[in-house]
């Protein structure tokens, strides 16, 4: 079974809802027989990356806050995060267009370790304050998951991958994707933002259930390439 979710680096939520997703699938008894896939969703695709400021400065000026109102905001998710044990700096985190970062997990996904680069890229960007639009960060990030620096970085220097980013994002209007975290279970069913592990769970228990079902009337009644029925 097939789990794709859409989410971006800079949101909040979407490391929020990673993490209960996690806990519900850790509690799922097929959850070996689970493939998650990363899908690309840009919030701010004009963003310009500018190091000299953290997401509170952009988020109050962005939206038109005080530096105090927009302080007061991502206190609050950074609380919600703690609560999942996930430590947010968001007085570090770096403002950052997230459209590279996105084709390095499609690199990632190609070798085989997608999971591990987004949870690096978000623990970058929330946690350790880095830059995850810096080529040098994403091959650093790269190579601590076992990505090959070299071959990173020529697929950083090209457009490799960018069509790929476009298309996820494509799909993402496609499927009604209004907002992020967006996860869709076995390609039927859909959950919306960082729900609770338990609504996860359910969720995937009842994907599974209906999934193994149509399988079952399938393997039962099919007649094989050879005729066999």
């Amino acid at each position: 079974m097939t789990v794709e979710i859409w989410s971006d680096v800079m949101c909040p939520f979407c490391y929020i809802g990673k993490r209960k997703f996690e806990n519900a699938l850790a509690q799922f008894p097929h959850k070996d027989d689970v493939e998650v896939i990363w899908k690309s969703f840009q919030l701010q695709p004009d963003m310009k990356t500018d190091a000299t400021k953290n997401t509170t400065q952009h988020l109050a000026e962005v939206k038109g806050w005080t530096l105090e109102h927009a302080k007061g905001m991502t206190d609050h998710v950074t609380q919600l995060a703690k609560q999942v044990g996930l430590t947010y700096n968001m007085d570090k985190a770096v403002v950052a267009n997230s459209f590279d970062a996105h084709r390095f997990l499609h690199f990632a996904k190609v070798h085989g370790v997608q999971n591990e680069a987004k949870e690096a890229l978000l623990k970058a960007y929330f946690t350790e304050g880095l830059n995850t639009a810096d080529h040098a960060v994403l091959v650093q990030l790269g190579t601590k998951i076992g990505l090959n620096a070299d071959e990173l970085k020529h697929v950083l220097a090209s457009n490799q991958f960018a069509d790929a980013v476009h298309h996820d994002i494509y799909e993402a209007h496609q499927v009604g994707v209004r907002g992020v975290p967006f996860f869709v279970l076995g390609g039927k069913y859909a959950v919306s933002g960082a729900q609770e592990t338990a609504l996860f769970l359910q969720a995937l228990t009842q994907t599974w259930s209906e999934t193994s079902e149509k399988e079952a009337v399938i393997d039962g009644e099919t007649c094989d390439i050879d005729g066999n029925c």
